[in-house]
């Protein structure tokens, strides 16, 4: 599935916001010095690590 920008800003905007709350990143950063939850939330995204979903209305 494909998602729109708007989609794909809710998703990350979403995990970015439970990320900084202290959800646990759900990838490896290993010994890159990421601090900042939307870049984390952005990786994951291009990894496809997120559980979420999108329910589109037809």
């Amino acid at each position: 599935m494909r998602f729109t920008r708007f989609e794909r800003a809710r998703i990350i905007g979403a995990r970015a916001l439970q990320i900084s709350m202290g959800a646990p990143v759900l990838m490896d950063v290993g010994d890159d010095s990421i601090i900042d939850p939307i870049e984390i939330a952005i990786r994951e995204y291009d990894m496809k690590v997120i559980p979420m979903t999108v329910k589109r209305e037809d």
